[in-house]
């Protein structure tokens, strides 16, 4: 066991935690058996604390990162939770079988993609991983070695999928894989002239072999939302080339430079060459490799480092589709009177069903970076009002800011999260610092 000071990528909570890792399905048992409280820790690359709390222990899992059976007849993968995301690609897409809920980031474990129930670019047609989820083992302190399913501990399962970890240590996971025709894509881009219009056109499309998001300017709330469509589509002309092994740099996404480099100057200029170099300079069509396509921020930790000491805050909103209208016209009322400072604005289409904490259902996905300051925290408390009126759904994995009461009134099952829950661990065994924060 040793000691570390540990931040959260948003960099909102900085403490120290004792973390042990084990390397054997024992050592999971002797570790947990010995501690009060704990919780599991993966890459720890969400961007809230998940993963860690003050004082407490987390079991790093970096180990357990192996592949136990593939079934290629069947298109049945299972692996330790502990294997980062593109080491499991690496593995899959040789088969032309790929996990399409993928986050942006390719050191995020499986264990921690399940206990956020992620979606990935694909998420019109593929929804949030649960969806390829067909059984999880965990090992909880009190209960011993689980094993979970539709059919097995279903109650467990569907608290463990979306459960921010709170159910045990997700030790391997059974996964459906899905056909994938090729590895590198062709990339068109087209315009849009506001946020409604790229709503518009993102409900437009057919997402059966297209992966489509947004890029939206929020320096000029004249045209608020202008911006540029991404569409990621399988070239089935490169179809049958080599597939080369992801090898990502292990670059940090903690480091920060001494000061935030972003305000409405910098966001403009930047927001403005980004823009014009898509628009102007690159062509409307172009070939990208599934590096780029699956994991966009990879090469790109800068980004996260010119927010500063004080770090950022990512606000990512679920809008059911039939408010999606009236919460983009009040949106840009309350933007255009407290004009806060929005370095990234994205949108996409997720499809999928509400359940528990799950950030899921049918509807927008709107996702927002603001620099942590006064004027831009005073505007995030109006959207939580604004949230809870029209009932979207706050990430609470993204956010570090939100408390139990809004949580409480954007997710109708979070008090039945929270009843199952203590009825399975009444003592609050596995806790973390997102956990104490919304009251779980």
């Amino acid at each position: 066991m040793f000691e570390k000071k540990i931040s959260s990528i948003d960099r909102s909570t900085n403490v120290d935690i004792f973390i042990k890792r084990p390397d054997k399905y024992r050592e999971i048992e002797k570790f947990s058996l010995s501690s009060d409280n704990l919780i599991t820790m993966g890459a720890c690359a969400s961007y809230t604390p998940a993963s860690f709390k003050k004082n407490n222990l987390s079991l790093l899992f970096t180990k357990f990162d192996r592949i136990i059976n593939f079934d290629k007849a069947n298109k049945t993968i299972t692996v330790e939770a502990g294997i980062k995301l593109s080491n499991l690609l690496n593995f899959t897409l040789k088969e032309n079988l790929w996990l399409p809920q993928i986050p942006g980031y390719p050191s995020i474990t499986l264990g921690g993609a399940v206990a956020a129930n992620t979606h990935g670019k694909s998420s019109d047609t593929h929804g949030t991983i649960r969806n390829q989820i067909k059984s999880i083992l965990i090992f909880h302190k009190t209960h011993g070695w689980m094993s979970l399913s539709d059919k097995e501990n279903k109650n467990i399962f569907d608290l463990t999928i979306g459960g921010f970890g709170l159910t045990g240590t997700i030790v391997n996971v059974e996964l459906e894989l899905i056909e994938i025709t090729g590895c590198n894509f062709t990339t068109t881009i087209e315009k849009v002239s506001s946020a409604k219009d790229a709503v518009e056109k993102l409900n437009n499309k057919d997402f059966s072999n297209l992966f489509s998001y947004s890029w939206n300017k929020t320096s000029n709330i004249k045209k608020f939302g202008e911006g540029l469509i991404f569409n990621n589509k399988v070239n089935e002309n490169e179809k049958n080339l080599p597939i080369r092994k992801m090898n990502f740099k292990n670059k940090s996404l903690n480091k920060y430079f001494t000061f935030n480099l972003w305000n409405k100057y910098s966001i403009k200029f930047f927001q403005n060459l980004y823009y014009n170099y898509f628009t102007i300079y690159k062509n409307k069509t172009i070939n990208d490799n599934y590096e780029n396509v699956l994991f966009p921020y990879a090469g790109k930790e800068t980004y996260f480092h010119m927010y500063g000491k004080k770090g950022f805050i990512e606000s990512q909103l679920l809008v059911p589709l039939n408010k999606v209208d009236i919460f983009l016209d009040e949106l840009e009322q309350l933007i255009n009177v407290d004009e806060p400072d929005i370095v990234l604005f994205s949108i996409k289409k997720i499809i999928g069903k509400e359940l528990f904490l799950r950030f899921e259902n049918t509807g927008i996905c709107f996702t927002f970076d603001f620099s942590k300051n006064k004027k831009n925290l005073n505007f995030l408390e109006k959207l939580d009002v604004l949230s809870i009126k029209h009932g979207v759904k706050p990430s609470i994995i993204k956010d570090s800011r939100l408390n139990s009461n809004t949580i409480k009134k954007c997710y109708n099952d979070f008090e039945n999260f929270r009843k199952n829950l203590s009825e399975f661990d009444n003592k609050k065994i596995y806790r973390s610092e997102l956990s104490d924060r919304i009251g779980i």
